[in-house]
């Protein structure tokens, strides 16, 4: 089927957002493919340090971070060179979520060199014209993960994805930089159902402000 993107998204830059193994990266190709809109990607298989971090998160928290800080920063100053007006995009992270992540795992100090450092590289992206904030329980996040068997990701604790999970929480209620729609992914099946994934589709393309929701008994709010 021939999608119309100029009819059909009426949005140039979207952004899925989530804790790990909620479906994001999924999500976006599905919606890019739909949508005919170009794929921002993060590469958290190119942080050398991510498999040790999982290992031993207290020793690699710090370099972890940073090389997620240094990749995520280039990547924003990529995107700011972007003519949004040429084509829609949709990424699977958004800049603030480095920050989110490194509360969780840093020491006061290496908080505080962080934030400092942070100050310093960051560039502020584009703002998103919408960000879908796709949530999970824990334990669903670990069946998840474990399902997809990327070898480093099975060392992760179910604590760390807990407060994760609470981190994201805490986050987005309060976030109104952009119009949210907040996704309850352990009610749908977004990849697999056609009906479920049209029905986001639809109102993905009719959101223009606000907060929103979406789950299995929601479709119509």
């Amino acid at each position: 089927m021939t999608v119309d993107t100029e009819v059909l998204n009426p949005h140039r830059y979207i952004v899925i957002e989530g804790p790990i193994g909620v479906g994001k990266t999924s999500l976006v190709r599905k919606l890019g493919d739909r949508l005919g809109s170009e794929l921002l990607l993060e590469k958290a298989e190119e942080n050398p340090f991510i498999s040790q971090f999982y290992q031993n998160p207290r020793q690699f928290a710090l370099s972890t971070q940073l090389h997620f800080l240094l990749q995520r920063s280039q990547q924003v100053q990529n995107f700011r060179q972007i003519d949004l007006f040429k084509s829609s995009y949709i990424a699977d992270f958004m800049m603030e979520k480095d920050r989110l992540f490194a509360e969780i795992t840093l020491n006061a100090n290496e908080l505080n060199l962080y934030q400092q450092i942070y100050q310093h590289m960051t560039v502020d992206a584009p703002r998103p014209d919408l960000v879908i904030y796709l949530q999970a329980p824990p334990e669903v996040l670990r069946a998840r993960i474990a399902k997809r068997g990327i070898t480093y990701e099975q060392q992760i604790r179910g604590d760390y994805l807990s407060r994760l999970c609470d981190s994201y929480t805490r986050f987005f209620y309060d976030y109104d930089e952009s119009p949210l729609l907040t996704v309850n992914t352990q009610s749908v099946d977004l990849i697999d159902n056609v009906d479920e994934f049209q029905d986001l589709l639809d109102k993905i393309i009719n959101i223009r402000s606000g907060r929103h929701y979406f789950n299995r008994s929601s479709f119509d709010l």
